[in-house]
């Protein structure tokens, strides 16, 4: 795996020439639309967890949001192969399984990618949506985007990249920047449950989605979200009991918005991320994860008339910008 050109805010390392060919700009195309829609599409789920956030607690959201995402995922996978036995016929269809997503993974790699899912649509949700309920939306999409520094420390931990004097330089600045934010949350107080779920948040997202580069070869991005959401939604099965007093109770709204996170940032976002993972390097998405935050403080602003403190957009801007340090290497070297 080459670490050198770590995840955006939404992608991971790379680690096969899995660029876009120039001689197939509709490809090219359509992985830059996938971005876009990963990128909106996530924004936007941190604002309707905080909408979700006063009627349902982080484990019913949690199980609520993926339960959803898991029946969405469902419906996709068996349209998938029902038009792929429909274009090449069934005994085609057996013989290119591996490679399409006609098969499901076995042993040590079916294995991995059920933990991945537990990590990717458990805990990180439940961490995260517990966060919430302590920060707003833009403070915590601030401390979420730590993923890709950390990325680069799991690099040089198991991969041998080691840590260059950029990434130790960007890490100072991005806790720096973590500690101004955790001095001014949107209530004005010091909030240390706030902060450290956002970034144990961030250190879970880091996780998986390393995990999930490395898997992709051997497990197509439409099978793998599914098997992962599913795996999440047993783990979690254990807060059923929240979720059903929380639905009868919550208004519409916010039943609504637990759909709609089920739907658009967990079955849509999660496929349209899969298969950017799957076809391109982090140094060509690198510049979209500086665009969540931003999206986030608008679209809370605008949603919920909830914006982040002074200090606290300061303290993202720093933070943000340790990550492009620690993460980001100079134009000469952009080949991944």
């Amino acid at each position: 795996m080459d670490a050198r050109g770590t995840i955006e805010g939404m992608t991971t390392v790379s680690t096969a020439p899995t660029t876009v060919s120039a001689h197939a700009p509709s490809r090219e195309g359509l992985v830059w639309a996938a971005i876009g829609v990963t990128v909106v599409l996530w924004a936007s789920a941190f604002v309707g967890i905080r909408a979700a956030a006063h009627d349902f607690s982080p484990g019913g959201l949690t199980l609520g949001r993926i339960a959803v995402g898991t029946a969405a995922l469902t419906v996709t996978l068996l349209v998938a192969r029902a038009r792929r036995r429909a274009r090449s016929g069934a005994a085609t269809s057996e013989t290119s399984a591996g490679k399409t997503g006609g098969s499901l993974p076995r042993g040590r790699v079916l294995a991995l990618v059920v933990v991945w899912g537990v990590a990717w649509f458990g805990a990180y949700n439940l961490t995260l949506n517990a966060a919430e309920q302590h920060v707003d939306a833009g403070t915590a999409a601030l401390l979420v985007n730590l993923a890709p520094m950390l990325v680069a420390v799991l690099a040089g931990l198991f991969l041998g990249e080691g840590f260059p004097r950029r990434l130790m330089a960007g890490m100072a600045v991005a806790f720096a920047g973590v500690a101004v934010i955790a001095a001014a949350t949107s209530t004005g107080r010091f909030d240390v449950a706030g902060v450290v779920l956002g970034v144990a948040s961030a250190a879970i997202y880091a996780g998986a989605a390393t995990l999930q580069k490395r898997l992709l070869p051997h497990v197509d991005a439409l099978t793998m979200t599914w098997l992962g959401c599913l795996a999440g939604t047993v783990a979690t099965l254990p807060f059923a009991p929240e979720l059903v007093r929380e639905l009868a109770s919550a208004p519409t709204s916010s039943v609504l918005a637990v759909v709609y996170l089920g739907i658009f940032p967990t079955a849509i976002a999660f496929l349209t991320w899969g298969y950017v993972l799957a076809r391109t390097t982090a140094g060509r998405t690198a510049a979209s994860t500086y665009a969540v935050p931003p999206i986030v403080v608008v679209m809370s602003w605008l949603l919920l008339d909830e914006v982040p403190p002074a200090a606290a957009l300061i303290g993202g801007a720093l933070a943000l910008a340790g990550v492009a340090v620690a993460t980001l290497r100079p134009s000469r070297s952009t080949r991944s």
